[in-house]
């Protein structure tokens, strides 16, 4: 499949994103258009903490669990996969993983690096352009 579709070979250079990631993403979001940025993105699919307000005092819970449950159980998947190697390279995507590892419990870290693949996955669907891996890390 993806050596046939070019949105999914793009979405193939993402690392922790393989075929089966690049064609669930794909089936998911098309072309991203959807999404106005990829913070969206993360959103739609949960992969952002869930807010609870109060008497203007605002609570960080866990990731909402919003959205495609599938996608998001084989993102995280593929983040926990691709984060040992992600952090040991001295690129900006693994300076941000150390930092994170740093101050995070790695399983917290793992779906951080889920929310930042979702966010790279749209920006090289929008961009359409492959992932550089020395580019920066924000989408």
């Amino acid at each position: 499949m993806t050596r046939e579709d070019e949105q999914a070979r793009r979405l193939a250079t993402i690392p922790g994103i393989g075929v089966i990631n690049a064609t669930a993403l794909l089936a998911a979001i098309g072309d991203g258009s959807a999404f106005a940025k990829g913070r969206d993105l993360a959103a739609w699919l949960g992969l952002t903490p869930r807010q609870h307000s109060t008497g203007g005092k605002t609570k960080l819970l866990g990731i909402s669990k919003r959205g495609n449950g599938y996608l998001r159980k084989q993102l995280i998947h593929g983040a926990r996969a691709a984060m040992p190697h992600l952090a040991a390279k001295p690129n900006q995507l693994g300076t941000w993983l150390q930092a994170m590892l740093a101050r995070a419990h790695p399983n917290v870290v793992v779906v951080a690096l889920a929310a930042k693949l979702a966010r790279i996955a749209w920006a090289v669907l929008r961009h359409e352009k492959d992932f550089d891996r020395q580019a920066p890390a924000a989408a």
